[in-house]
């Protein structure tokens, strides 16, 4: 049965739209009553308004934490209009219905992003009235429109004006169950914003804490802290809180719809807080080759650039700036580079922006960007280009911390579920790695050994990089068997892997793949080791005078 909105109560924190709102309303004939602030916008917007202490008969006391706590309140919103017994109370009462009730809550949420933010503060901006009241309205959503969003206004004004001041059963059951999850999330920030005050209280009384195990959602940092308990091990529960970034024209392939979303409260210093300065709409596969370019430079401490096609690096290199890496990375496979991603983690420079300009590029990725660099690229116009609040030196010494802990994670998607691990990353120190063979690596192979073995972390496995000159050379990627990657690497380096290092994502099963690097002028390989063959793999290295390093730790990327 549709419901006439015969009086509305309006109280916002969020004032956009409010008027337009208010004004479709008023011209529908609903009654409209406010509070404190959305009063004086409607008023001041020459709204007909009525306050909530007339309505009531009762002022607001204690600094507004009891405004609309009130019988004449919540009677109006709670009674079910299909029970008589309710309507003949609030007629004795002289109880008026509510038909409407507008509410968005105190910006929690936002008080506490604040520097220097009290607990007083805090506190004070924890809605008690706005809450109840949508709960209250929820409930009762057979007989009151509940509405949380301003995204919602124009949907519904349009909905009143089409139908003379009515709101259907649908329409009202909808943003019920869109307002209980408003609450959710609003209570849940709270909930979590509080628990990590425990520990900084100093209470002595853990068994409040020990009890905290459930995840309410919560302000979804992607660091982990929403998937890890305080023993850092994976929840029991998840409910990851995720906002629209927005709707993708489609996804993987043109017949698959796509949307994209961030963390709830997540730091415009993670990809998904990329500012996009230039270009098309991004597509899912844009986001996808983004994340992974930006993935690999933001581990160096110097200038590095890579260039991603199908998730895959088609060319990484580092250099003594951000236009010789780019040069080395794009040159080690420049026919996969055509219609590629790029990323840079240092400020993108006027002569890197030169030298894009006759390629194809889908998407650049950057810090930040010299201001000649932008008007260069200007020529470019379907280049996408974004921009990350990143600050390398923070992430660099984190990284190096002797407190750095894995707390990203990575989800990936199964058929009913997830499967949720700790993201793969940081820089893997020499000291942990081990000589096997009698022949040492050179010094400057060293620094090829570990440029090789941190790419190929990046690439899907069964993965060989070929690397010479802190630069790829060739590059194989997702085969089934280790020498088909081996193979692959070596075609795509065109006779440049003569000299260079082999770094392979987990062991050699068999000593094909070392033989095979010595028939090509491989000069040193670094592997994770453990196969039962390692000796018989070790044995060729030593009979071709290769060094061979063991790392100890497997890199598949699935």
């Amino acid at each position: 049965m549709k419901v006439k909105i015969k009086r509305a109560l309006i109280s916002v924190s969020k004032k956009e739209g409010i008027v337009d709102f208010a004004r479709t309303l008023e011209e529908a004939g609903a009654e409209i009553i406010s509070t404190g602030g959305t009063y004086r916008t409607l008023e001041e917007a020459g709204i007909k308004v009525r306050k909530v202490e007339e309505f009531t008969g009762f002022p607001e006391m204690l600094n507004g934490r009891v405004k609309t706590l009130h019988p004449y309140i919540h009677g109006g919103i709670l009674a079910d209009r299909s029970n008589e017994n309710h309507m003949k109370e609030i007629s004795g009462s002289e109880i008026k219905l509510i038909d409407m009730v507008v509410v968005n809550l105190y910006p929690f949420k936002e008080t506490i992003s604040k520097p220097d933010v009290t607990m007083e503060e805090a506190i004070e901006n924890i809605d008690i009235g706005g809450p109840t009241m949508i709960r209250s309205a929820s409930k009762n959503y057979k007989g009151v429109a509940v509405v949380v969003d301003p995204g919602d206004y124009e949907k519904i004004q349009a909905e009143l004006k089409e139908s003379g001041g009515y709101i259907s059963p649908g329409t009202l059951f909808r943003l019920s169950v869109k307002a209980f999850q408003h609450t959710c999330e609003y209570d849940s920030v709270i909930f979590n914003y509080l628990k990590d005050k425990i520990e900084s209280t100093g209470d002595s009384d853990i068994s409040i804490r020990d009890h905290l195990n459930v995840d309410c959602g919560g302000s979804g940092q992607a660091a982990g802290n929403d998937f890890r308990d305080d023993g850092g091990n994976f929840k029991n529960k998840l409910d990851l809180n995720l906002e629209k970034i927005q709707n993708l024209r489609y996804g993987e392939n043109p017949h698959q719809k796509a949307s994209y979303y961030k963390y709830e409260g997540t730091g415009t210093e993670n990809f998904a807080g990329a500012r996009q300065l230039q270009g098309k709409e991004l597509s899912y596969n844009n986001i996808m080759d983004g994340n992974a370019a930006f993935g690999i430079v933001r581990e160096f401490a110097i200038p590095c650039v890579a260039v991603i096609k199908h998730n895959n690096p088609c060319g990484a290199a580092v250099g003594e700036s951000i236009v010789e890496a780019y040069k080395k990375a794009y040159e080690c496979d420049s026919v996969s580079a055509f219609g590629s991603v790029v990323a840079c983690n240092m400020k993108w420079t006027t002569e890197a922006a030169r030298f894009m300009l006759d390629k194809y590029v889908e998407v650049l990725i950057a810090p930040d960007f010299d201001e000649e660099a932008l008007k260069v690229l200007t020529e470019k116009q379907n280049l996408r280009i974004l921009k990350m609040d990143f600050k390398l030196d923070d992430y660099i010494n984190n990284l190096n911390s002797d407190d750095f802990k894995l707390e990203k994670v990575d989800i990936k998607s199964v058929d009913g579920g997830i499967l949720i691990q700790d993201l793969d990353e940081g820089m893997d120190s020499r000291k942990n790695m081990k000589v096997v063979t009698d022949v040492q690596p050179e010094p400057d192979q060293w620094d090829d050994l570990l440029f090789g073995w941190q790419i190929s972390k990046s690439v899907k496995s069964n993965a060989i990089v070929l690397a010479a000159n802190s630069a790829t050379v060739g590059i194989g990627a997702g085969q089934m068997s280790r020498i088909d990657a081996a193979e692959i690497a070596i075609k795509k380096s065109g006779g440049k892997c003569s000299g260079s290092i082999m770094a392979s994502d987990a062991f050699f099963p068999f000593e094909d793949v070392a033989e095979l690097a010595a028939k090509n002028g491989i000069k040193a390989i670094i592997q994770p080791g453990g196969s039962i063959r390692d000796n018989e793999v070790i044995e060729s290295c030593n009979r071709n005078k290769i060094p061979m390093v063991f790392t100890g730790k497997r890199h598949f990327r699935h």
